[in-house]
């Protein structure tokens, strides 16, 4: 009996230890897993904000590309013009003093907004390479 009493101690013991083990491990995971979950969500919420900031840098991409579509017949154009201009200079001109002037102050205007043009196209160029890297940058995973 003392025997039995003895083992049945010890076996309560093993088995209180074993809970003890066990509840302390449970509340680790719950603990890890408690925080894993906060992480997935931030990096939904983050993820959200990449997407919808990608989205937006799509439709500006795409206005800007609406924009040179825009530009680029009336830089053809102007490039039209200026060459007949030079052209026509380079002609022996039968014209008077007034008429060369007139022709010279249009292919400087021309010239003015040619370079104007190129600017603006400049500047589109850069905004477009921006864009680019932004959606490299978005779309490559930070730590790759």
């Amino acid at each position: 009996m003392a025997v039995q009493k003895l083992r049945s101690g010890v076996i309560s013991r093993i088995a209180r230890l074993i809970d003890f083990r066990i509840d302390e491990r449970l509340r680790d995971l719950n603990g890890r897993v408690n925080d894993l979950e906060h992480a997935t969500a931030d990096h939904r919420r983050r993820l959200d904000g990449a997407e919808g900031g990608l989205e937006h840098a799509r439709g500006d991409l795409r206005w800007t590309r609406a924009e040179l579509d825009r530009l680029i017949p009336s830089v053809a154009a102007q490039e039209a013009q200026l060459e007949d201009l030079r052209e026509s200079l380079s002609l022996p001109a039968h014209a008077d003093k007034p008429e060369l002037a007139e022709a010279r102050s249009l292919i400087q205007e021309i010239q003015r907004q040619h370079a104007q043009i190129r600017v603006r196209l400049a500047g589109i160029a850069r905004y477009e390479d921006r864009l680019r890297r932004l959606e490299e940058t978005i779309t490559v995973p930070a730590g790759e």
